[in-house]
Parts: C-alpha cells; structure tokens; sequence
C-alpha cells in the first residue's frame, strides 16, 4: 500500500509532472508517457553512481590536453598553409620577369650564380656564402654559389646548380628554379646570370672548405631597408654613369657581420624590388618601375661596346 501511495505521490506531484512534459527524453524522463516509465527513469537516475572526484580531475585533464593540443597541431597547419601560399605569391610575381635563355646567345665567357630563397617564420630569406680566404679571386668576399661555365653545363641554370651543390651540398632535388634575371658583364668580361630558386626549409649547408669559409642567410627585405647601407657611383667604360651598393648586415644567428658589395649587392637588390614589389628606401641609381628593361638597356649597350673593342 504505502509503494502504491508513493507512486501516486510521483505522478500526482505538479514539479514532477512538469518534468515529464517540458524537458522531454534528453532529461533522463519520457516525455508524457506511461507513469511507470517516467518512474523507472527516475530511479535509474537516482541509482546512477556519481563520479569521483578523481574520475572527474582525469576528464577535466583529459579535456585540457586536447584543447591545448588542438590549436598547436592547427598553428602548424595553417604556418604551413601560408608558407605555401606566400612561394605561390612569389614564384607567379618572378616568373612574370623571366628573361629565359634570351641572351644566352650573347658571344661572351658565361658564368652563373645560384640566388637561394628560403622562408624562415613566413619571411623570404636570401643564402650567401662567404668566399674561402684560400681562394685567389676575392679571398672573404660574400658572394652567392656560383662559377664559370663548364663544356658539361646545358645552360646557364645547370652552371649554377652544378656550383651550389660543389659549393655547399645543395642537391639538385632541394631546389625549385624560379626564373632567370638580366645578366651582367663583368669588368673582367664575363657574362654573369642569377638563376633565382626556393630551397628546401630543411637544408643544412655541407660547405667546401676549399671553396667557402662561411654560409648565412638575410631577410630579403633587409636589401630595400637596411640598417647600413652606403653607395658610390662610378664611370663605368662604356661613358655610363652607374651606383654601386654595398649592405653590412649583423647576423644575429651568430653574432657575426657581413659586408655585401658589388655584384652580389646589386642581384640581391633586384631580386628584393622584383619580389617584394617595393621602393628601397634609398636612391638604386636605375628607375625601379621599369626595372627589367632598365637593366637589360643597360646590358645590351655594355656588350655593344665589349664588342667593338674585339
């Protein structure tokens, strides 16, 4: 009797009662049905063991970690996303300005050089490598991988592959080639053409000794805002007036100072208005909106002359 007034207590009370019809099954009681349904959901409720205070710790921690893990694993993803992105950016901005083989035909001694892009943190970085003291030619000058053409060589682009990988390891197989940049004529009277190429993140210089003493890398925007930089202009022996530019750069990896001059200052500041699509914020010496053209002017008037003074 008293079980029967005890169930009759449950379906008449109105705070129950409410519960079996606003909550619905998701509460743990039927939704209006039979009053021994509604019942026996209560009890199964009631009789449900509680966690521990140790159980509930562990799913807290447990939750915890994930959500931590969670947004690292999505920082990578999207580190990575916009990496790739930005070498899409560049490589479509470069190869718009590719001169190919179009002076390759030009009747001088060839020589290459290898301009290595990296991206270190979502930021372009240019390699150098410091020329060894045992060397005749330029002894510690900074200078990027590259050499004289070889009989072997097919072009301009095998010449500087060839070199960086005697020079510092690069494998072939770590190299996209982007584009090839006007050449220059060198005093001594070689046709010099930067071959420009993104590198693997993961590359580790191998150096020569015998060929390099050092390897480092510098932000590329570093040649359009340089903390030091100095220019000096010059009469060039074709009667044309010319700067030359020279960057000194503190590598904070380390602590060590580079002077990058000449040649080498010149290609690297090229490769940075090209890519990076801005001003420098010193005088170049050529009109940078019309960068191109103006060096390839300047190339076929300096052969001109090489020529009549065969």
């Amino acid at each position: 009797m008293q079980q029967f007034l005890n169930i009759l207590y449950v379906w008449a009370s109105p705070k129950a009662h409410s519960g079996l019809i606003t909550l619905g099954s998701n509460s743990g009681v039927l939704n209006c049905g039979c009053c021994s349904e509604a019942i026996s959901a209560r009890f199964e409720k009631q009789s449900r063991p509680e966690k521990t205070m140790c159980q509930k710790e562990t799913t807290k921690d447990s939750r915890i970690d994930n959500d931590e893990e969670r947004p690292r694993t999505v920082q990578a993803e999207e580190s990575k996303s916009s990496e790739e992105i930005l070498k899409e950016k560049i490589k479509k901005i470069l190869r718009k300005h590719d001169v190919g083989d179009k002076f390759s035909h030009l009747l001088l001694p060839k020589a290459s050089v290898l301009l290595p892009i990296t991206i270190k943190d979502g930021e372009l970085f240019l390699l150098f490598t410091v020329r060894s003291m045992e060397l005749k030619s330029s002894p510690g000058d900074v200078c990027f991988p590259g050499g004289r053409e070889e009989p072997a060589d097919s072009d301009e682009v095998a010449t500087a592959l060839r070199e960086a990988e005697e020079e510092v390891g690069l494998r072939r197989d770590q190299v996209e080639v982007i584009s090839r940049l006007p050449p220059t004529i060198t005093m001594a009277g070689y046709l010099v053409t930067p071959v420009v190429a993104f590198i693997d993140e993961t590359f580790q210089p191998r150096s020569n000794p015998a060929e390099v003493a050092d390897v480092f890398t510098v932000p590329l925007g570093y040649f359009l805002e340089p903390e030091k930089h100095s220019s000096s202009s010059y009469q060039t022996s074709e009667n044309m007036s010319m700067l030359t530019h020279s960057f000194e750069y503190n590598d904070p990896q380390n602590n060590k100072s580079f002077k990058i001059w000449g040649l080498t200052a010149w290609f690297a500041l090229v490769l940075a208005v090209l890519a990076l699509e801005k001003k420098p914020v010193f005088n170049v010496g050529v009109d940078v909106e019309d960068l191109i053209p103006s060096c390839e002017r300047f190339l076929i008037k300096s052969y001109e002359y090489k020529k009549s003074k065969l």
